[in-house]
């Protein structure tokens, strides 16, 4: 059985990032290092939130991201789903936005995901936040996620 990774938009936005700053440049390299060669090996799926996230029109690069999510899963966002965004607003786990980085944590949480790709380390992919995430998560008898970025999922590649 594969593991689940659920992509967040970040992911999928750094995979066509054409600007040329250190950072933007070193999350399209280990994005697209893990896409083109790992994303196989796991079981990725996406949601809604994602889709519509990529097909704003202000959104860069929009239809060719679409294209490369185009034969992921998309999981379905419950009701629970949005009962547990509201704990974690609630709880200024996340930030208010009922359709960004907690959505994205519910559904990884929810459908119990192994991993939430992401590039997003102020929010999601925070170590200073992940004791709180577990600690909600585990009140609320959800399963938590590994919350990491594309070059730690990369592991073994090069050994």
């Amino acid at each position: 059985m594969l593991e689940r990774v659920y992509i967040e938009t970040s992911v999928i936005g750094a995979y066509f990032d054409d600007r040329s700053d250190v950072v933007s440049s070193a999350q399209n390299y280990w994005t697209r290092l893990w896409w083109d060669n790992l994303h196989s090996k796991y079981e990725t799926v996406i949601s809604r939130a994602v889709v519509d996230e990529l097909a704003h029109p202000d959104y860069p690069h929009s239809q060719k991201a679409l294209k490369l999510i185009e034969n992921i899963s998309e999981i379905p966002i419950e009701d629970e789903v949005r009962q547990i965004v509201r704990v974690y607003i609630q709880h200024r786990i996340m930030p208010k936005n009922p359709v960004g980085d907690a959505l994205h944590l519910a559904l990884a949480s929810y459908h119990k995901c192994d991993f939430l790709l992401t590039w997003n380390c102020k929010n999601i992919a925070n170590p200073n936040k992940f004791r709180q995430i577990r600690l909600c998560n585990n009140s609320l008898g959800l399963f938590v996620p590994t919350l990491t970025t594309p070059n730690q999922l990369i592991g073994d590649y090069y050994d």
